[in-house]
């Protein structure tokens, strides 16, 4: 995916996913005070289930911590209301729900791929992430 929660002013990205069945990965995340990590098995399943099983867990080794407020927050200006926004829906994503993000795509007007990919599209995609990221460059 190529947008940060952040940038999903106007409603909170949670208020919004709530209309939308819960993740799977949602009952893996380990909170440690306001910072939150995915248990090693929702790491491997539901984050990055489509990648080797060698590189997913070399991934789920440096995984770095989330604040909670990214499960929360909300913003007061997203550059997708002033600027040209790309979004790749991975169909198979069990950290956000595929509907929900097609959902933010749309309401983005983002030029929009679908790859059939885990939330790490970026890793076990590169040619399809690359072409939409491509494509972004040249709209700027």
């Amino acid at each position: 995916m190529l947008i940060d929660r952040r940038t999903f002013s106007g409603a909170l990205v949670a208020g919004a996913a709530a209309s939308y069945p819960t993740p799977p990965a949602s009952a893996g995340i380990i909170f440690d005070g306001d910072e939150g990590r995915l248990s090693e098995e929702s790491f491997l399943r539901d984050f990055a289930g489509d990648l080797p099983q060698a590189k997913a867990k070399v991934l789920y080794a440096v995984q770095q911590p989330f604040q909670q407020a990214l499960l929360t927050g909300k913003t007061t200006q997203a550059a997708w209301r002033s600027k040209p926004s790309f979004y790749a829906v991975s169909t198979e994503d069990r950290t956000i729900n595929p509907d929900l993000e097609r959902f933010m795509a749309k309401r983005m007007a983002a030029t929009t791929i679908e790859v059939k990919a885990s939330h790490l599209s970026l890793i076990s995609h590169p040619d399809e992430i690359t072409g939409l990221i491509v494509q972004a460059a040249r709209a700027a």
